[in-house]
């Protein structure tokens, strides 16, 4: 005893200097060591036992009962039986006689390590641990540790860890099945009991100052939602509970929250268990008991408040975890009935106005954790159940429109606002596919929401206007970005937009007729801004200074973005079928949008002093850019009416596309701010691109961009802008024009003008030497800005080419061909500069695929050639080695492009075939093999998979007789060992430990079979195929790359489904003959457990059952202490 003794104050020492602040890191490791050493040792949960029982001492408690833990999860196999009932029975003894001592989180480790003894033995050496339980929570002087052990039953034993074998976690789930109806009954009843009990106490409250809450209103809604009779009354006051049945109740509620999130629905769960959960969801939305203790002012109430408010979120939790199951069989769908009445009470109850109470004050008091409960049940109502429900004579869903209504626009924090815009934006989406798949009462189910969604539509576009919500919106942050790359007020702008957007959809005509006359009236004072404009020093000036305009004008310009944005989002909706139908709408939007941006560019607001410049200047600016962008979404539009009616209206179409263009040209300068000079350019290119005006290139101001942009004394645009504006140039002469046949394209003269256009953008690089490198820093900076804004130009025009006409391609070469070949003629010169390389490789990789038929085979072929001779072995280990992440990315566009060369269908690459693989397996591969980082390995094995992907017949030669007789003759093989040298490299990237190349190639092999039946031939299926199933069932057994735990499944069948029978007599046995750490009976008994199955689903269980079972027996054996006898 002495020697326990001392041996507990050592280790009281020993821990409190381990989490002493002084106490080196080498220390620690000893101090580790040495404890490490002691729960090594057998029968070391002796003392700790005696640690347990005679320490007051945290850090020596969770020790032990860590050593308890190791014991129980990791050795208790090899733990004598004698032991093991000892264990079994001291540990129950020590939590029952301590449990209201110890601390909280060592009273739940000891639970846990209880429940990890159950784990194991129950029923079979533990046959009452579970009753133990249940006679815990019935006794009413521990019923909160049996509720402690119920919880963590469920939690360890309902999903276990895969430290157990697949029978023994299939058994405890069916055993904790069995016992759910007692346990939901117990649970049922220890909260109807504290409810019942309180509520006498409570059932003469004295008149409340709020009583007319509970008036006709609220039968009016009891009876409106059908409340069933034998329910409580549900204007029944919420019960006042003592300290201690607030503390049961919320665990009672945390088991209910987690038995629910893994049982079945059944009959289990009872209306009268539905109904009580709900009454508990009431404490949430109690705000009587806020102001009791505000006014007592105690912080002990303050506590008590909270506390209460805590039961309202747990049973909000109990409920939102039934409303998260997507299948409800029959018989339970009366139950969720009676869940969204009694829940849409309880919503009618928070969003109900009165003398003393505004909606906003009511859920300002709630709990943000209860709002935000709250609203996940409206959401995963109206996601999952709103399609089961709808229909249902007794539930009224426009009456919770209604109430969602007002719940959504008096949200108290703008995360509340944006989760219910999200509630309604899945109902819209219900409402138009529901619509759509029911065409023929189309009119009926709309009419049905009418009303609500008018009501909404006007809601929403106040809400995104300083007119009717100056306060909220200036709340919002317009500056910091959040990981969609969007501030909170553009979320809370594009949010609201896809709600008005989704009403257009279903309510056209009226949407129109809501938006419009606002964004007219906005307009009109945008327009009349030109009458307070007066000369000044420098230019011109707005004549609006007093506060209380500049207020009221910084206003209107933000409102007026917004509504822009507003009605360009809803260009979709005049095109294609609603093209004739609301053309006159579009055409009136259009001509408004034309005549506002000729007036900003005209005026020149955006060069204006202001008398607060830091505000109306960047609102002034943004409703020019908004307006030119508004046009731009309109662009199909014009596209339409230029092909559907310009024969009647021709000159409409002219003037408001030379209109058009006459706003946009004054922006193209350097002088203009370059948000307004890029919003300019969007718009040039969509009507270049889109629209295709065959009289674009005659309009004097289109004339003006084209000398601006060539003249070489002019003013660099910056580079996105100077690539927009070519792009839309290039386009103007290159893409067909519309509804006129080859003969009428004029191809000459656009070819002619094309070549000059070209010809002088790329002036100054087709100046550059090809071979001389410029030696000064200045010099070369020069050369590689000349090179980078060249290429980025070229680039971006083949690329926008590259799915057009063959025509255009063709001229689009034609004028290139000179810039091609000094970029050729440069590449060698610049090979050590990665940043040139790439930006040259990226230049190439897109003409490869969008000009390669235009270039021809012998100039490809020089291309082709002239890299693999600059690529050699040293220059490629320098690129990926030594030059980092721009190396790697110069060797990834060069792979790149052989990748689009292998997928050539003719002939005129295929010489090249032997050097790429050559290159691949000789060269890049040894370098990147071992080498951890992902860098160059996705696009090495994309290209390998190419390779064999379109060059199948490169390995094999498939004869007439091999494709009459198909399965029978084999083919002939070619190029055998490169084949094979591959195949090594993707079995050897399934050892690494990069996932995403693992996923990657496995769905490239999969790939393969699916389309060459690669797992079939001869040469993979009698050398290859259970090397590379050994190796996916090694992946599985050491838990590497769980993530792809289906997908690794899958491929297996694929490849055992080739031979089930050499599968299941061969391969099996010996892949479990070569599994180390398993005894001979262990191999049996995983042998005979792997079913004969030669389906998908069953084989692959199998699969999961065997690796499952491998690792638990291996687990097992290793916690056998040393010299054990298997038997």
């Amino acid at each position: 005893m002495a020697s326990e003794e001392a041996s507990l104050r050592a280790l009281e020492s020993l821990m409190s200097e381990f989490f002493h602040d002084r106490t080196t890191n080498e220390r620690k490791h000893e101090i580790e060591e040495l404890l490490n050493n002691f729960a090594q040792q057998i029968g070391a949960w002796r003392h700790c036992f005696y640690f347990l029982s005679n320490t007051l001492n945290d850090y020596v408690m969770m020790y032990s009962l860590t050593v308890f833990e190791n014991l129980i999860n990791k050795m208790w196999l090899g733990v004598p039986s004698q032991d093991k009932m000892e264990i079994r029975s001291c540990l129950p003894k020590l939590l029952l006689t301590q449990h209201k001592s110890l601390p909280n989180f060592i009273r739940n480790k000891l639970c846990k390590v209880i429940v990890d003894i159950g784990r194991q033995d129950w029923p079979m050496f533990y046959h009452d641990f579970f009753t133990n339980t249940l006679q815990l929570i019935q006794s009413p002087s521990t019923t909160p540790l049996g509720l402690i052990m119920l919880k963590t039953t469920s939690e360890e034993l309902a999903c276990p860890r895969e430290d157990l074998s697949i029978a023994r976690k299939e058994e405890l789930r069916k055993l904790l099945l069995d016992q759910v109806p007692t346990v939901l009954s117990l649970l049922t009843g220890i909260l109807e009991s504290i409810w019942d009990k309180h509520s006498v106490i409570a059932a003469t409250p004295p008149p409340s100052p709020t009583s007319g809450d509970n008036g006709n209103n609220g039968d009016l809604v009891s009876n409106l939602l059908q409340t069933p009779p034998s329910a409580k009354p549900l204007n029944q006051p919420v019960p006042v509970l003592d300290l201690e049945s607030e503390y049961i109740c919320s665990l009672a509620l945390e088991c209910l929250t987690h038995l629910f999130s893994w049982i079945p629905l059944s009959s289990s769960i009872t209306p009268s268990l539905l109904t009580t959960i709900f009454h508990f969801a009431r404490f949430g939305c109690d705000t009587r008991a806020k102001k009791m203790a505000s006014v007592n002012g105690n912080s002990q109430n303050v506590a008590w408040t909270q506390e209460r408010g805590h039961l309202g979120i747990l049973a909000m939790s109990c409920i939102n975890e039934l409303m998260s199951k997507n299948c409800v069989p029959i018989e339970f769908e009366d139950y969720l009935l009676q869940l969204f009445q009694q829940t849409f009470y309880l919503l009618q109850k928070i969003t109900r106005e009165n003398k003393t109470h505004t909606v906003k004050s009511r859920l300002e008091e709630l709990d943000e954790s209860y709002i935000e409960k709250f609203t996940d049940f409206l959401r995963l109502f109206v996601s999952i159940h709103l399609r089961r429900i709808e229909s249902n004579s007794q539930f009224p869903v426009v009456e919770l429109l209604g109430l969602l209504f007002k719940y959504t626009f008096h949200q108290p924090t703008h995360e509340g606002y944006f989760s219910c815009m999200d509630i309604w934006l899945l109902f819209l989406e219900y409402l138009t596919s529901k619509i759509k798949s029911r065409l023929t009462d189309r009119n009926t189910v709309l009419n049905r929401y009418k009303d609500a969604l008018v009501l909404l539509l006007r809601e929403v576009l106040n809400r995104i206007q300083f007119r009717y919500n100056q306060s909220q919106l200036e709340e919002l942050d317009d500056e910091t970005l959040d990981d969609d790359q969007q501030t909170e007020w553009q979320r809370y702008l594009r949010q609201s937009l896809e709600v008005v957007a989704k009403v257009m959809e279903l309510l056209p005509t009226h949407a129109f007729s809501t938006l419009f006359p606002v964004l007219r009236d906005n307009l009109t004072v945008y327009l009349g801004l030109q009458q307070f404009i007066v000369p000044s020093e420098r230019g011109h000036r707005l004549n609006i200074s007093a506060e209380n305009d500049c207020r009221r004008l910084h206003c209107s310009l933000r409102d007026l973005s917004s509504l822009l944005q507003a009605v360009g989002r809803l260009a979709e909706y005049f095109i294609g079928d609603a093209f004739t139908t609301r053309f006159n709408d579009a055409l009136t939007v259009v001509e408004r949008l034309v005549e506002s941006t000729l007036y900003g560019s005209r005026v020149k607001l955006y060069n204006m002093e202001t008398a607060v410049p830091s505000v109306l200047k960047p609102d002034l600016i943004d409703v020019h850019a908004q307006s030119l962008a508004a046009l731009q979404a309109y662009s199909h539009w014009l596209a339409q009416f230029s092909s559907e009616v310009q024969q009647q209206n021709s000159a409409q179409f002219i003037s408001l596309i030379s209109t058009t263009m006459e706003a946009v040209a004054p922006l193209i300068s350097t002088k203009v701010p370059e948000k307004l000079l890029l919003s300019a350019c969007h718009l040039l290119v969509s009507v270049a691109t889109t629209v295709r005006p065959v009289f674009l290139i005659r309009i004097a101001a289109v004339q003006k961009i084209f000398n601006r942009v060539t003249d070489s004394a002019a003013q660099r645009l910056p580079d996105e802008a100077q690539v927009l504006i070519c792009r839309a140039l290039s386009n103007i002469l290159l893409l067909p024009w519309p509804g006129l046949s080859e003969s009428e394209q004029q191809w000459q003269d656009r070819s002619t003008n094309h070549s000059n256009l070209i010809s002088a953008l790329t002036r100054e690089y087709r100046a550059l030497k090809s071979n001389v490198v410029p030696q000064g820093k200045v010099q070369l900076e020069d050369a590689k800005v000349v090179i980078h804004q060249t290429l980025s130009i070229l680039k971006d025009i083949v690329d926008t080419v590259s799915t057009e006409a063959t025509k255009s391609r063709q001229i689009c070469y034609q004028s290139m061909q000179d810039s091609v070949q000094v970029s050729l003629d440069l590449f060698p010169s610049y090979i050590h500069q990665p940043d040139v390389t790439d930006e040259m490789l990226s230049f190439f990789l897109t003409l490869f695929q969008g000009l390669r038929v235009q270039m021809g085979g012998p100039f490809t072929e020089q291309i082709i050639q002239t890299f693999l001779n600059m690529f050699t072995r040293e220059q490629l280990a320098e690129s990926i080695l030594h030059e980092g992440s721009a190396g790697c990315h110069v060797v990834e566009k060069f792979l790149k492009i052989l990748q689009v060369v292998v997928q050539e269908p003719g002939q005129v690459f295929k010489p090249f075939l032997p050097s790429i693989i050559a290159l691949c397996m000789e060269q890049v591969y040894p370098i990147v093999a071992e080498r951890p980082s992902p860098d160059v390995k996705a696009e090495l094995f994309e290209l390998l998979y190419e390779v064999l992907h379109h060059n199948w017949r490169y390995f094999f030669k498939s004869t007439v007789l091999a494709s009459v007789h198909r399965g029978t003759a084999e083919e002939q093989m070619e190029n055998e060992n490169q084949f094979i040298a591959v195949m090594q490299a993707f079995g050897q990237s399934f050892l690494q430990p990069d996932i995403h190349i693992f996923k990657q190639n496995l769905t490239y092999l999969e790939s393969l079979n699916t389309k060459q039946k690669l797992y079939h031939k001869k040469i993979f299926r009698t050398s290859m195929l259970f090397q590379f199933v050994n190796v996916l069932l090694q992946v599985l057994v050491h838990k590497s790359h769980d993530l792809l735990q289906e997908e690794i499944g899958i491929a297996v069948y694929n490849m055992a489904s080739v031979d089930f029978d050499s599968f299941y007599t061969a391969f099996l046995p010996e892949f479990l003959s070569s599994c180390s750490g398993i005894d001979a009976n262990q191999r049996t008994v995983l042998g005979r457990n792997f079913k004969l199955d030669k389906d998908l689903p069953s084989f692959t269980q199998n699969v999961h059952r065997l690796v499952n079972d491998l690792r638990y027996y291996r687990l097992c054996n290793g916690s056998l202490p040393p010299g054990t006898i298997k038997l």
